[in-house]
């Protein structure tokens, strides 16, 4: 549905009457196109003292062919013109609470630097994983410093934390490059953590197989469509009623259709069969309608090595939402899934993560009442709703082959709702 006031304060007239009432301000945000770099703009790098992932950041902003400010790159005049697209900082290093105002003394002064819909990215330690009480304190901080980046920042600007834990390190590159790049328009505020993989990092989709489950409309079709660009023969499912609109997606973009109730008790059994039967097996599962079928594909072996299981879960399920309380348990459930089952398939090589959208600008939530749409639409840091694409591209990024590293991670696309956590 159209955004009619993001477009009106986007006008000459409706940018000067926000600011002079003090209305949101939302801007049109960056997407990925096919084609795009994965950030078009100058990076300005920096380190606290004793940092453990600089030199995995340097050779990452090198890959990306970054044009790179600070720590082994350009110099800069903190009182020029040069404007920043992203501001990383290397926070690792920090081990005490008193040493976090390196993390302050390297943003303050560049944050009125900043373009359009800029990337702010600090980078840590997982706190579990300090070498003791005070290391896990000033590593845990800097959860409430990145939040509070992301409301600051404005104009289209997201600001994320990566925890990235001892032996991580060659884990880094698909999140980093993740939250540099339009793909991570509305994801915002969040916290990634990175645990270690014996999996060798691989940034090519060698056609890997993906189910995408309610793959017929919305945010299923986007998904289908992203996972489809990115190089994945999409095998997409939905009820019986929907296999027209079905056949219609999938016929787009080369990939399979499956017509059935997943609901039905013999649903699971013969879905690993058809996955088993003409595609030898499933690499990316996405759990975008319905979440019962996990069992069944593990134990008739259909996810292959290295596979990901993506679930769809909501902020409603970290929030609650009134009068919905049967839909926030079930979506609380899958969260609880996926944090209970990671530790359960990492030794079998089978990451689970999930994404949890906030305001997202569907059919469902055009038929919201304006007035709770209207709010739906601004309380977030970025006044706007989100697009199913923007959830595609974060399932996009968990489904990668090279994010091995990420696993029982739940991240928000909410453009840093004001509800929840």
């Amino acid at each position: 549905m159209s955004d009619n006031y993001t477009k009106f304060a986007n006008s000459p007239l409706g940018r000067l009457l926000a600011k002079n009432l003090g209305l949101p301000m939302p801007v049109h945000l960056d997407r990925y196109q096919p084609g795009d770099a994965v950030i078009a703009g100058p990076v300005l790098f920096g380190s606290a003292v004793e940092g453990k992932l600089a030199h995995s950041v340097s050779g990452i902003l090198k890959n990306v062919n970054a044009d790179v400010y600070g720590l082994g790159g350009k110099s800069f005049a903190a009182d020029g013109d040069q404007k920043f697209k992203a501001l990383v900082f290397d926070a690792s290093g920090i081990k005490d609470s008193a040493d976090l105002i390196k993390a302050y003394q390297f943003f303050n002064p560049v944050m009125r630097k900043t373009d359009l819909c800029s990337r702010l990215i600090v980078l840590g330690t997982s706190p579990e994983a300090a070498e003791n009480p005070r290391h896990a304190t000033a590593q845990r901080a800097l959860e409430g410093f990145t939040r509070s980046l992301g409301k600051e920042i404005k104009r289209g600007g997201t600001a994320n934390l990566i925890y990235v834990a001892p032996g991580a390190e060659d884990q880094l590159e698909a999140t980093l490059r993740f939250f540099l790049s339009p793909r991570s328009a509305y994801v915002s505020g969040q916290v990634a953590r990175i645990t270690p993989s014996a999996t060798k990092v691989s940034l090519n989709w060698d056609k890997p197989v993906a189910l995408v489950t309610g793959a017929s409309r919305g945010i299923g079709e986007a998904i289908a469509r992203t996972l489809a660009r990115d190089g994945a023969h999409v095998v997409g499912l939905d009820i019986p009623q929907l296999g027209d609109d079905l056949k219609v997606v999938t016929n787009l973009i080369g990939g399979s259709a499956l017509a059935l109730d997943i609901t039905a008790g013999d649903a699971p059994a013969k879905i690993a069969d058809y996955l088993k039967s003409n595609h030898g097996g499933v690499d990316i599962v996405v759990h975008n309608a319905g979440e019962r079928i996990n069992d069944a594909l593990i134990a008739q072996g259909a996810i292959r090595d290295n596979g990901r299981i993506i679930c769809v879960s909501s902020i409603s399920g970290i929030a609650g939402n009134m009068g919905q309380t049967n839909y926030a348990m079930s979506k609380a459930g899958v969260i609880g899934m996926v944090q209970s089952m990671a530790k359960v398939l990492g030794p079998k090589n089978i990451t689970i993560n999930a994404v949890a959208p906030g305001f997202i600008e569907t059919a469902m939530t055009a038929a919201i009442p304006f007035a709770i749409r209207e709010a739906g639409r601004r309380m977030n840091s970025m006044a706007q709703g989100g697009l199913p694409e923007d959830v595609a591209e974060t399932i996009a990024w968990y489904a990668s082959p090279a994010a091995a590293g990420l696993n029982g991670n739940v991240v928000r696309v909410c453009g840093q709702s004001l509800i929840g956590a």
